[in-house]
């Protein structure tokens, strides 16, 4: 359950048992509501839960050579609103499907690979790929390069089906593109798939330790960043306790 919609249940249950016995219990839960509240929007607890998340990787080394393959993660497009007004809508992450472009560029023979398709619970035809990829070639990437892969759901089937499609074959060097906050994640799922991939992130929302105690103004920004962080934590705990991947918190691979 994320920050705020917690908060705001808990708000909804302080307001009802005031009108009980439990009078008492609901004021002291609605003051304690209104302060996790402030220290949510407010404080630097987004930041602090984001920072090790976003600093666990490095930013990708070019030196070490041109990849042979580039992997885009999709969590940019939202879908339903995509196919409402039948046109691609990115609320968030663009950095994921920017920076391909450049990558592209940069390595004319890396191939390069979107997946992503509906995260809905509900099913329905509208896939993330279908309107991601028109990004990707209106920013530059041929076409011809890209190779689309639409039926995954989250990031366990990301790559589990993206192993299946491109079928890497060893000393193969993989690039994947998805936000800092979500890279330790993602790479603890791609090693725990058998497919070795090195971290190239993009998308970060903090800007580094100086960060670490910053207050903000902003109660959406600091909202935000504290769901993030607490949605992707819980994510690494659930996925290390169903066995997807190798460590609660994974990290560069050690030479």
């Amino acid at each position: 359950m994320l920050p705020l919609n917690l908060l705001v249940e808990l708000g909804i249950i302080s307001v009802a048992l005031m009108a009980t016995r439990f009078a008492g219990f609901g004021r002291k839960l609605a003051v304690a509501t209104l302060v996790l509240l402030a220290l949510a929007a407010f404080s630097p607890l987004g930041n602090l839960l984001l920072y090790p998340l976003e600093s666990r990787f490095p930013p990708w080394d070019p030196s070490r050579g041109a990849p042979d393959g580039i992997i885009v993660l999709g969590g940019s497009v939202d879908t339903d609103l995509s196919a409402a007004h039948h046109t691609p809508v990115v609320p968030h992450a663009a950095d994921r499907l920017l920076a391909p472009a450049e990558l592209a560029r940069r390595y004319p023979n890396a191939r390069i690979v979107f997946t992503g398709g509906s995260a809905n619970l509900v099913s329905t035809d509208a896939r993330e790929a279908d309107y991601s990829v028109p990004i990707l070639e209106s920013v530059g990437v041929p076409k011809e390069r890209l190779v689309v892969e639409r039926d995954s759901r989250n990031t366990y089937e990301n790559a589990i089906f993206t192993k299946r499609l491109v079928a890497p074959k060893p000393g193969q060097r993989w690039l994947l593109v998805t936000s800092a906050f979500h890279m330790p994640r993602s790479i603890g799922i791609f090693r725990k798939a058998g497919f070795d991939v090195e971290a190239y992130p993009v998308d970060w929302r903090m800007g580094g330790r100086e960060d670490l105690l910053s207050f903000t103004n902003m109660s959406a920004d600091g909202l935000g960043r504290t769901d993030v962080a607490v949605r992707e934590w819980i994510g690494l705990l659930a996925y290390r306790l169903m066995g997807r991947t190798g460590e609660l918190l994974p990290g560069p691979a050690k030479d």
